[in-house]
């Protein structure tokens, strides 16, 4: 039976997946690809397929790549709904974090499976740099990754003050 909190967190993940490969449909049927539509002086919407992982790391692969990236995908999302599952109910944070990261990683792992490759259409760039091109799907594991780092220290920080507590009731 899963807690309130798995359930939620599985329901925000499918709520990523969805966002993610509906604004992949759209990209893809409204850009042209690799041609930059400027939005702002700074972003573009950019159709690009990465067949790579993060920042097009091993894009330049036979195709081993692929699978790969799509064994990886499956066991962390694997680990990442048993951990979900497990979590106490007070843990929220450490929930939508994991919701977070399983969702993008859901996006991307049906990109690879389908497309063989992830597509990607937001393009920042400033002054002659540009940063490599993203997804939505890419944005949550990113914001995912940052709160677990936060979690981490967060708990760090109260188990050191509990710590403290502790030495200083002796």
């Amino acid at each position: 039976m899963l807690t309130p909190l798995a359930r939620y967190g599985l329901i925000i993940a499918a709520a990523i997946v969805v966002a993610d490969l509906t604004t992949k449909a759209a990209a893809t049927a409204m850009l042209d690809y690799g041609e930059a539509n400027v939005v702002l002086p700074f972003f573009n919407l950019t159709l690009l397929h990465n067949t790579g992982a993060a920042f097009s790391f091993l894009s330049e692969g036979s195709g081993w790549q692929r699978w790969l990236f799509i064994t990886l995908a499956v066991v962390i999302s694997g680990v990442l709904v048993v951990w979900l599952t497990r979590l106490k109910q007070h843990e929220t944070w450490l929930g939508v974090a994991l919701a977070f990261v399983l969702g993008g990683a859901v996006g991307n792992l049906y990109d690879r499976v389908v497309h063989g490759y992830v597509v990607d259409f937001f393009h920042f760039h400033w002054a002659g740099y540009h940063f490599p091109a993203f997804n939505v799907a890419d944005s949550f594991i990113t914001v995912g990754a940052l709160m677990l780092l936060l979690d981490v220290f967060m708990s760090g920080e109260h188990r050191d003050s509990d710590t403290l507590d502790k030495g200083n009731k002796q």
